[in-house]
């Protein structure tokens, strides 16, 4: 710490322009840092989601002008999640394995259109589940941590081969990273990138995704059998050490804003890259603020994107990603 006192030291100067400002700024936000969430439809319309204002699930058939936007934006990556049709949703999960379910004719029609743009696609069961949760449950509800991680493998697999670049498990079941890299390996797939959401807690934050999916009201339970308690700080970095071992290139907290703690110790102790996830209902959040007037949408998007770098973040997942590139270049 300096000796300099006031009025030898005064903060303020470096303050008083906009050029002196951008000068010092300690953290720096651009497009290039943001990862858009896109929902994808099984339909021919665009489906407004109502709980995400400003959100919806897109068909298939135009999924790949919206990849052209975000990079004509500077984004480089899109996460893809499918809203599968709930006749397609089985116990068993078996819609997941098939190479022409939604999230794969999403990825080749991408790849297909904008093939230098990265694609993240969701590792986990809950979307082809007749029952919402992550992986396959027995006749109490508890969901079977080795069998789910044998399909999950499967499903990877599945992604990879159509055109994902980066596979994210986001089910918390322990040991399916070193699965998933392993039969990546095996398969020929050395290049694809598994990002793990190495610390996913149960939270209260994900009601609008769950819309967007379709899991509401199918859900039996709850997921805090397998997703992290809000209150743990400690295990977030056991469970990030395991992901890291078993050879994931990337780790993902989730939710973003009110984890932010976690993301700074994440950053802190591992030095990897380190993703947040600013979910639904932050996003959700956010708008219903706008819109009762409480506050200017652009400052306050920006503002909560740049406190994830400023904690460490490599990158954000956010639903204001196309939004927000389009500030930064303007």
């Amino acid at each position: 710490m300096t000796n300099a006192a006031f009025p030898a030291l005064r903060l303020r100067r470096p303050r008083r322009h906009a050029w002196s400002r951008a000068l010092y700024a300690e953290t720096v936000l651009t497009p290039a840092d943001l990862i858009w969430p896109l929902f994808i439809s099984n339909n021919d319309d665009v489906e407004p989601i109502a709980s995400l204002p400003g959100v919806s699930r897109w068909p298939v058939a135009q999924i790949a002008k919206r990849a052209a936007e975000a990079k004509a934006a500077g984004i480089p990556c899109l996460a893809l999640f499918p809203n599968t049709p709930r006749d397609r949703r089985t116990e068993d999960a078996a819609e997941a394995f098939n190479p022409d379910n939604l999230m794969c004719r999403a990825i080749r029609a991408i790849k297909d259109k904008v093939p230098d743009i990265g694609l993240l696609t969701d590792v986990a069961l809950d979307p082809y589940t007749s029952h919402g949760h992550d992986g396959i449950i027995d006749e109490s509800g508890h969901v079977l941590n080795d069998i789910t991680s044998e399909l999950l493998v499967r499903q990877a697999l599945v992604q990879a081969e159509a055109g994902s670049d980066i596979v994210a498990p986001s089910d918390m079941m322990d040991g399916r990273v070193g699965a998933i890299r392993a039969a990546l390996e095996g398969a020929g797939q050395v290049d694809v990138q598994i990002m793990a959401y190495a610390a996913k807690y149960a939270s209260a934050f994900y009601g609008p995704f769950r819309d967007a999916v379709d899991t509401r009201g199918l859900l039996k339970g709850d997921k805090k059998g397998y997703q992290m308690s809000p209150s743990n700080a400690e295990e977030a970095l056991r469970e990030v050490a395991l992901d890291l071992a078993e050879g994931a290139d990337s780790v993902m907290v989730k939710p973003g804003l009110p984890y932010l703690d976690i993301v700074r110790l994440v950053k802190e102790r591992f030095e990897v890259p380190v993703f947040a996830y600013q979910v639904s209902g932050e996003y959700a959040m956010i708008e219903h603020a706008i819109a009762a007037g409480a506050a200017d949408r652009d400052a306050m998007v920006l503002e909560t994107l740049m406190s994830f770098k400023r904690a460490g973040a490599s990158g954000v997942l956010t639903y204001h990603a196309l939004h927000a590139a389009r500030l930064m270049g303007a």
